[in-house]
């Protein structure tokens, strides 16, 4: 892309050059401030950062919804920005439906100067946000933007034929980068779901493809090597309850998607308890089942490996694997278990919540101590390895994040030209849901 013929200096402090041919035009000359209340029955709306201003029913399992005072809500219409009280962050919000929202809220109606489709991309560039930033005040620090700051602020105008050509071009390349991540996310699930189920196999059937098999006794796992024994949960392993009532370890543990990690006993963040006393310890070795909310939650992860001495929750069953077992192995076991949805169907009936007494007698696949080295050994020079490709593409994904980011302000502030840029003359757009939804990876926490 080339840069335009001729720049000029300006007065906005975070575009100090524009083409020569743009118009640099205060806020409150672009825009006019919609208080429009008084529409009860009109849809309840919410403001975010990835998916812009969108009906309250789509977002009800993270915000709270009003019932009362309706009224007193400000109507938005398609088409206006919504000043959230985050907005400083990921700047400000598009409406893509109409109803009605908080009264905190400034609602900025577009005037005829400036084209929605333009500016919809601007209000999202990183050198706007900073704008956003120098108009924060309330008590906390980030508690709000000051609108009467704000509107005496310039932005950046092209003519109007500019701003559309300028909204088509970025609408056809942010497609076009969105769908090149969803689909290298895609290979990073297709890396991960590859590395479960060799995993998988290698602690229900062995590395030996050529072994004898024999009947396991387990209905959904079927057939096991022939020299493998099958025995009871607590025949390896036993249930471990020490408190920590009387030792006061301050090391804090908690089980998230699949692993134990350590957790800030100062941080502010997720609930804690006045005192630690009702905790368990827990040592290297040891292996966390979270038993819990059976019935209600089947995406996460319910198994982990202890690797060092601290404090969980006593909600968590803890067990230690005795001399016949290796921890590594059983673990693995377990969250293969855990991954088949095993234990899902022993919280039956009104039990949201077992304990070790209720899988005791959970049949469990006990190969010679040798050959569970073996395997642990191959399972992880397989998660390694894939784990590495992982990090690669991950990385790949952030550059071209960054270069997304880069674009749009690029673009929207004039530094490269696009009037003549060709663009293909079909192209479809998605929804909103699938360009920005699904280009979230959401992290299941257990705790």
């Amino acid at each position: 892309m080339k840069l335009y013929e001729e720049y000029k200096e300006t007065n906005i402090f975070w575009a100090t050059s524009i083409p020569v041919n743009w118009k640099e035009i205060k806020i409150k000359h672009l825009f006019s401030e919609r208080s429009e209340k008084g529409f009860p029955n009109e849809p309840l709306l919410s403001a975010t950062q990835r998916r812009g201003v969108i009906p309250t029913a789509l977002f009800e399992t993270r915000t709270v919804v009003a019932t009362k005072g309706l009224e007193t809500l400000k109507r938005v219409d398609i088409g206006d920005f919504v000043i959230s009280l985050r907005s400083f962050q990921g700047g400000i919000e598009y409406a893509y439906y109409s109803g009605i929202i908080s009264p905190a809220y400034t609602i900025m109606t577009p005037k005829s100067l400036i084209y929605k489709g333009y500016f919809k991309y601007l209000a999202k560039s990183y050198l706007f946000i900073d704008l956003l930033k120098t108009c924060v005040t309330g008590i906390r620090e980030g508690q709000n933007i000051n609108y009467s700051l704000l509107k005496k602020s310039y932005l950046p105008v092209p003519s109007w034929d500019e701003q559309i050509k300028i909204e088509r071009f970025l609408d056809f390349k942010i497609l076009k980068i969105n769908k090149f991540i969803k689909d290298t996310k895609r290979e990073i699930e297709l890396l991960k779901e590859q590395k479960q189920a060799e995993i998988n196999r290698a602690v229900t059937k062995g590395l030996d493809s050529n072994a004898p098999m024999k009947d396991s006794g387990i209905d959904w796992l079927g057939e096991i090597p022939e020299h493998w024994e099958v025995k009871f949960l607590s025949q390896v392993c036993k249930e471990q309850c020490v408190s920590n009532r009387f030792v006061k370890n301050q090391n804090l543990l908690s089980l998230s998607y699949g692993r134990i990690k350590n957790k800030d006993i100062n941080s502010t963040e997720g609930l804690l308890p006045a005192s630690f006393d009702t905790y368990q310890i827990v040592n290297s070795g040891n292996i966390i089942l979270r038993l819990t909310d059976l019935q209600n939650d089947h995406k996460s992860l319910r198994t982990g490996l202890v690797t060092q001495t601290g404090i969980i929750t006593s909600a968590y069953t803890c067990i230690l694997p005795n001399q016949l077992i290796l921890p590594e192995y059983l673990h693995s076991l377990l969250h293969s278990f855990d991954i088949c949805k095993v234990f899902y169907g022993m919280g039956g009936g009104l039990r949201q919540s077992i304990g070790f007494k209720e899988i005791r007698r959970l049949l469990t696949l006990l190969p010679p101590l040798d050959e569970q080295k073996i395997i642990i050994e191959r399972c992880n020079l397989l998660s390694r390895n894939i784990e590495k490709m992982i990090s690669g593409i991950e990385k790949e994904i952030s550059l071209t994040q960054e270069y997304k980011i880069s674009l749009i302000s690029d673009v929207v502030t004039g530094k490269v030209d696009v009037r003549d840029v060709k663009i293909e003359e079909i192209f479809e757009l998605e929804t909103l849901d699938e360009v920005e939804a699904e280009l979230e990876v959401e992290e299941v926490t257990e705790e």
